[in-house]
């Protein structure tokens, strides 16, 4: 998933509409919090400021808080509660009012630990909406804006292969090949990492391009690659990616 889907996909998964017995939810226009930039990357002692605009016509008060961030084995994002002495950030103002059509800001601090090692830790900035006035009718909204916290020094880029396996498809097939990313640095997986199909006899036969998706430091994953056309039967795949080198497999596509 590329990185400025996050914020919508968490909105998305958060979302829940509250209102009395007997009463109609609030009509999906009225979801109106537009906040940005959806994901940065922030420095120690360089705040960054989150923007927020309330596009709705009800007020709303806007809650921030920190947690972890972290991505499953597909890379959909999920929310990692972490203890106080683990987070990486700070946030203020805690709450914010804004009326229909206002806007303001939230500020996001790094407080990176003593000794803590260098690259990117990703950490979660959390704006919930809540109603105004007690009772009333309304849609909660939960945004994710995610800040890599980078850490200066020598980060080490170091990505393993784990596995490899191929699934029949109508059109063709997948191989996902599982991943650990290592290394202490956010990896990107692209049109710039192909996966390269040859013949036992060193003819290229396909370039498949991966389905867009990052590794975190120190996380696993599954990186896929579609291959639509007949059957090829047995090849060799090549890849090569920053941080895993020239990887080669024997598969049968």
């Amino acid at each position: 998933m590329p990185a400025g889907s996050y914020a919508a996909a968490l909105a998305l998964a958060t979302a829940a509409a509250l209102a009395p017995a007997g009463a109609a939810a609030s009509p999906p226009n009225e979801l109106g919090l537009t906040v940005w930039p959806a994901r940065a990357v922030v420095a120690a002692g360089r705040p960054q400021v989150i923007h927020l605009r309330n596009g709705s016509g009800r007020a709303v008060v806007v809650d921030a808080s920190v947690a972890g961030f972290a991505l499953d084995l597909r890379g959909t994002p999920r929310v990692v509660r972490t203890g106080a002495d683990r987070r990486w950030l700070a946030v203020r103002p805690r709450a914010v009012h804004l009326a229909p059509g206002a806007s303001a800001t939230v500020t996001a601090w790094p407080i990176p630990p003593p000794h803590a090692r260098p690259g990117d830790h990703p950490e979660l900035v959390l704006l919930r909406t809540r109603p105004l006035a007690h009772g009333s009718i309304g849609v909660l909204v939960r945004v994710g804006v995610v800040l890599d916290v980078r850490v200066p020094g020598k980060a080490a880029r170091r990505l393993e292969v784990r596995g490899l396996r191929v699934v029949r498809t109508g059109r063709g097939a997948r191989v996902v090949l599982t991943v650990a990313n290592t290394g202490d640095v956010t990896t990107s997986f692209g049109a710039a990492t192909p996966l390269q199909l040859y013949s036992q006899r060193g003819r290229l036969l396909a370039r498949l391009r991966p389905r867009g998706r990052e590794l975190l430091p120190h996380s696993r994953g599954l990186v896929e690659f579609d291959y639509v056309g007949r059957p090829l039967g047995r090849v060799r795949a090549l890849l090569v990616a920053l941080g895993a080198g020239r990887k080669v497999f024997d598969v049968r596509v």
